[in-house]
């Protein structure tokens, strides 16, 4: 293996920094372009819209996450072959559940309304928004798979290359649909999609090596791999069914509370995905080397990948809440024209500033579990952080309405954090054992 260094740490994580900070800023100009229509309704459409398609499309989140542990261990073992294999097997699963959410997108979409209290109109407005977006989801779920197999390989600006690509054009669209072309909420979605389908191309392009491998079908079907392959995606898939649930609740009792209520917390949660998606950068250079160091069967290395991750996911999280406490209110006032959405969004903003600190633990123990295949000790820690969450919106929304609801957010990340540290000798444990 390579020196594990800090310059190493930010050769991976800087350009995934980069990238997946454009992510929920693509969200925020969703939202600014609809909130310049000066009404609340059409944010919280989308809002609505984009959750319950992020809480469909996160159950497949294991083939980002399971993708990267297993070719990374594969790539540090020196195995070229399964390395190659990882990608195509990962592929054809994004592929086919895709299609399945297609032709399944009725009765989903029915269940999730039901779940969510929103008024007529917002339901009216995201409806209009799933009837484009659910088209573009083979192409969401199988970018998850080169998204994760480039990541394992260190090809972290190949993985930047296609967030500019995908994001960039997916604004220009935006720009253009809704503000020029008047398309309202269907114009935000339709902007989406397009740039979904053609990120699905280039990312492809960028994996064209492991095409060049011509495996053969025993290979890419061998059966002890596709066991392991099952058994890590089942366990990231019970654990990002949780994890999205739980947030998918926040938005949802976020409408039983009125539509500017929700407005508000739409636009906060902005500031979330971007503390996530920036943070996450450290999370999956811990990803990366740790699932190399296993495969290597070093344990210096895990101990030195945690270590090295950690650090800079600290500093990474002071910084976010010192922007955001600086800069907040600039943020909301450019996401929204409604007075009464940015009035509420500066209620709650306090909450977002001390996100960054609360939630790091958490993000980078994920990288450093999902590196070494921990897979069932990550499911296993996600249910006492979920349960700890359900007990405080049980107890802190009815005393404090929208602050508890934040509060609880807050109990989830520290929970989470807390569960998973305490199990983080089994890192270590697994590369001896490699």
């Amino acid at each position: 293996m390579a020196e594990l260094s800090h310059a190493r740490v930010l050769r991976i994580a800087a350009p995934i920094v980069i990238s997946n900070t454009t992510v929920p800023i693509l969200g925020a100009v969703d939202t600014g372009v609809v909130g310049q229509l000066g009404a609340a309704a059409p944010i919280g459409a989308v809002g609505i819209g984009a959750v319950i398609l992020a809480s469909l499309y996160w159950i497949f989140g294991f083939l980002r996450m399971g993708t990267t542990g297993l070719v990374a261990q594969a790539h540090g073992a020196g195995d070229g072959a399964e390395v190659a294999a990882g990608l195509l097997r990962a592929l054809m699963i994004g592929g086919l559940a895709g299609l399945a959410l297609i032709v399944v997108q009725g009765p989903l979409f029915w269940a999730a309304f039901r779940l969510a209290p929103a008024g007529a109109e917002v339901e009216g407005l995201a409806r209009d928004y799933l009837a484009v977006r659910i088209w573009g989801a083979p192409a969401t779920i199988s970018l998850y798979a080169l998204t994760g197999w480039l990541i394992a390989l260190e090809r972290t600006r190949a993985v930047l290359v296609l967030q500019l690509w995908m994001n960039g054009l997916n604004v220009g669209l935006d720009l253009w649909f809704v503000l020029g072309l008047c398309w309202g909420v269907q114009g935000v979605a339709s902007a989406t999609l397009i740039a979904e389908w053609t990120g699905l191309a280039l990312g492809l392009w960028l994996a064209r090596a492991a095409f060049a491998a011509r495996l053969g079908r025993a290979a890419i079907f061998a059966r002890a791999r596709l066991w392991q392959m099952a058994r890590v995606n089942t366990d990231i898939m019970i654990r990002s069914v949780l994890l999205q649930g739980a947030f998918t609740a926040f938005l949802f009792l976020s409408a039983g509370q009125g539509d500017v209520k929700l407005a508000a917390n739409q636009v906060l949660l902005q500031f979330l995905e971007i503390t996530a998606y920036a943070l996450d950068g450290f999370a999956f250079a811990a990803e990366t080397l740790v699932g190399q160091a296993v495969g290597a069967r070093s344990v210096p290395g895990v101990r030195r990948a945690a270590v090295l991750a950690s650090q800079w996911g600290v500093g990474g999280a002071v910084l976010l809440g010192l922007v955001f406490g600086l800069g907040g209110p600039v943020i909301i006032d450019l996401m929204t024209t409604s007075a009464e959405v940015r009035e509420t969004a500066r209620i709650y903003l306090p909450w977002l500033i001390i996100a960054p600190a609360i939630g790091i633990a958490s993000w980078v123990l994920d990288g450093i579990f999902i590196g070494a295949t921990l897979t069932r000790e990550m499911r296993n820690a996600m249910v006492p952080a979920v349960a700890a969450y359900a007990l405080a919106v049980a107890l802190l929304v009815p005393a404090f309405g929208n602050h508890g609801l934040w509060a609880a957010l807050m109990v989830l990340n520290m929970a989470r954090g807390l569960s998973m540290a305490r199990l983080y000798p089994r890192a270590e444990a697994k590369a001896a054992a490699a």
